[in-house]
Order: structure tokens, then sequence, then C-alpha cells
């Protein structure tokens, strides 16, 4: 791995014109923006790590101000951080089918706060005067991203999805840099954004990289587990998700014969689970384990994990890739852009998933994974094809674009 690392640092090196070689002592400051989901929120916080550790081992220092909307996720994680934060009033534009449908009352009253929002964020450009501009997308970041254009300060733009989301989307022509997470992400852009842009990955929490099978047995008390039999991991993010949950509860007995189950479900479907898992045959229901929430053991479930099944955000499925697992997909079907199922498409045609982008029923579920169950070396090439398209490395090499960037004088405006 470490050889890989390098070999593609030295790829941005060749890749970003005039960039000299920091001083040990060099401090670097970094404006971060990006928010409103943790798709957005924690490449940027995994970065903000690096960055802090890479710097700290030359006697550098990070300098970094996260710009965000006041109640949103993000305030709360740079706080938890110990990052400072500072908010700019943001809009957010609602999109519709029937391009009327999106001139409604909420639209035109977001879309007039941000040019308060770029005001702000261009008085903050110049107060903090970042050496470079990370802007990781969401609406939030597109005040901020305008604020460092104008102020002509080095932006990079970080896309975590297959397909650039809106706010990136506008912020990419006037990036310095484009980071992508996704080879196939390049013939999607246009000429003058393709020419900008870098595979760099979307940077996943190094912690997951470590988990370990058997301690996720003893933590979780999973002493009625079969470890025979292959086990899958369920989950639709930190607050579950409904739909998944049902189709999953519609095909357990059929499942638990098969495999052993771990499902994560949020709190909303938790009392019902729970209750079905109670009518289960005691044999099936030790197989079985319920729960609202995985914290701290999510590397160690991820280690237990044959199969995930699982949504199809940026976020997961850079976890899944890096990671090397077999996986059943489901899109989020109202996810912006259709973003999710672009995703899984992508993992689908290079074998590395199997994805429900048409009926999601128990049936469909049941077609879907019965392969994967039955066969383990169908199981084996699918995490072998996830493997290949993961990168392990991503939160490096965007930390490593970032310090390039910083000794990069910025392009002009206009």
């Amino acid at each position: 791995m470490g050889s890989s690392i390098s070999q593609r640092r030295r790829q941005l090196d060749d890749d970003v014109s005039a960039v000299r070689s920091p001083s040990s002592t060099q401090s670097l400051r970094l404006m971060v923006a990006g928010g409103g989901t943790g798709g957005h929120i924690y490449p940027a916080l995994t970065t903000i790590r690096t960055l802090r550790s890479r710097l700290a081992a030359s006697g550098g220092q990070l300098e970094v101000l996260w710009i965000g909307k006041a109640d949103g996720l993000e305030s709360r994680i740079a706080a938890t951080d110990d990052v400072p934060f500072a908010a700019v009033a943001t809009g957010k534009i609602r999109r519709a089918a029937n391009p009327l449908k999106m001139l409604s009352r909420t639209n035109i009253t977001d879309m007039c706060r941000v040019p308060v929002g770029v005001a702000q964020a261009y008085r903050l450009v110049a107060r903090f005067q970042p050496d470079v501009v990370l802007a990781t997308g969401g609406y939030v970041a597109v005040p901020a991203g305008l604020g460092a254009w104008l102020r002509r300060r080095p932006l990079i733009v970080h896309e975590q999805t297959v397909r650039l989301g809106l706010a990136n989307r506008v912020l990419a022509r006037l990036a310095t840099r484009v980071a992508v997470s996704s080879e196939s992400t390049l013939r999607l852009l246009p000429g003058i954004v393709r020419s900008s842009a870098v595979v760099t990955g979307n940077p996943i929490r190094p912690e997951l990289l470590d988990g370990n099978a058997d301690k996720a047995v003893a933590t979780l008390g999973l002493y009625g587990f079969d470890r025979s039999l292959p086990t899958v991991y369920v989950t639709g993010g930190a607050q579950g998700a409904v739909q998944i949950n049902r189709v999953v509860r519609e095909l357990l007995p059929w499942l638990l014969q098969r495999a052993n189950v771990i499902h994560q479900c949020g709190k909303a479907s938790a009392d019902e689970l729970r209750q079905r898992a109670a009518d289960l045959a005691p044999d099936l229901s030790a197989r079985y384990l319920v729960t609202e929430f995985v914290g701290p053991e999510l590397a160690d479930v991820f280690a237990l994990a044959d199969v995930i099944i699982s949504r199809s955000g940026a976020g997961t499925i850079a976890e899944i890739t890096a990671l090397g697992k077999a996986s059943v997909l489901i899109p989020l079907s109202s996810a912006a852009g259709n973003e999710q199922a672009h995703n899984a498409r992508t993992l689908v045609e290079r074998g590395a998933a199997v994805a429900l982008l048409g009926e999601v029923s128990g049936p469909s579920l049941q077609e879907a994974i019965e392969p994967l169950l039955a066969d383990s070396e169908r199981r084996t090439t699918a995490a072998e094809q996830a493997r290949l398209q993961g990168r392990r490395d991503a939160a490096e090499l965007l930390a490593h674009l970032v310090c390039s960037v910083a000794e990069r004088p910025a392009a002009p405006s206009g």
C-alpha cells in the first residue's frame, strides 16, 4: 500500500505545476466548505485529520476554518473535532422534473440568501487568508467556493459521487483542481473541467480498515452465530432505512436459514424487528442481531460481514470498496440527481455488487442475494472486484493535493 501511495503522490506532483516543496516548519491555512449530509462532511473531516498528522510529523501546523450552515450537521461535527466554525447564509434549490415547480416561494427565498452568503464568505476569506479552500459539496459549499474564487484563493472541489452534484457543478468551472472519487467520473466531465481533474478517491475513516471479526462476536455477544455460514450486515445508515428494513423483515426466515444477520435498523423500526425476532424459531433468532445503531464496533462488524445490504451513497460505496466486500445495493430513489443509482451501476458493471434498480421487495432481494450466499467463490469474486474499485489511500492523496495546490499561485479570476 505504501508504494501505491508514493506512486500516486508523484503523479499528483507531476500533475500540479509550479509546486514547491514546503519547508518542514510551514503551516497551512485551510478553509473547508461543505455539509448538509455526512457524505459531504466526513471526507472533509478525514482530510483535516490526515493533514494535521502530516503537518505535525514535519514540524508544521494546520490552521483550519470550516464554513457551513449555523444549525447544520457540519457545525456539530466540526465542534466535536475542535475545528473552528463560521456560519454563512445559504439556500437550497429543491429540484423537480417540471421546471415551473422549481419556482416555488421556498426556492426563491433560499436563492435570495445566496448573495448574502457569498458576501459573508468573501469577508471570511479576506479575514482568514486561506492558502487553499476545499469544497466537498452540498449547497452550503457554494457561497464559500464563490468567495474563494472572488478573492483569488486556490479552490479544490472534491466530488464523492460518480456524477458531480449540483453545488460542485457550479464550482468545478471555477476550481483550481477538481478531485473525483471514481475514474468513471472523468468521462462525464466537460473538457474544461476534465483538464483540472484528478482521481483521489473518497476518504474514509482509517479506523474502519483495522476491524477484527472475533472482536465483533465478543463485543456484540454473537455467540449464537454459526461461523460456518456467511454473515450479512444490513444497514440503512445512522437512521436506518424503513424500505430496507421492510424487505429484510419479509425475507427474514429464509435469510436466517442461510446466514447470520446483523441488522442496524435505526430507532423507528427497532421495536417491530425485535418483535419479529422473538417470533422466530430459537435456532434462527440466535443468528439474528437487531441494533438501532452501530458505533465504535463498526470496523469489527465490517470485518465479520461477508455480504453487505445497504444504500449506495458515496460514503457507503467508498467503505465497501476500500474494505473489499460483496454487497447488495438498494439505491435511495429520492437521492438528488438519482446519484445512488449511478453509484450502484458503476459497481454492478464491474461485477463488484448486485443492485435492486427496479422493484424492491422480499422476492427481488432473495433473487439478488441467494447466489452470493450459496456460492463462496461468487462472494469472493465480488469482493475482489469491489476491492479493485476501492482507494484506501484516498485521504492521503487528497491531503497531498491540498498541500500541492496551496503551493501553487492562484489563477486570476474572471
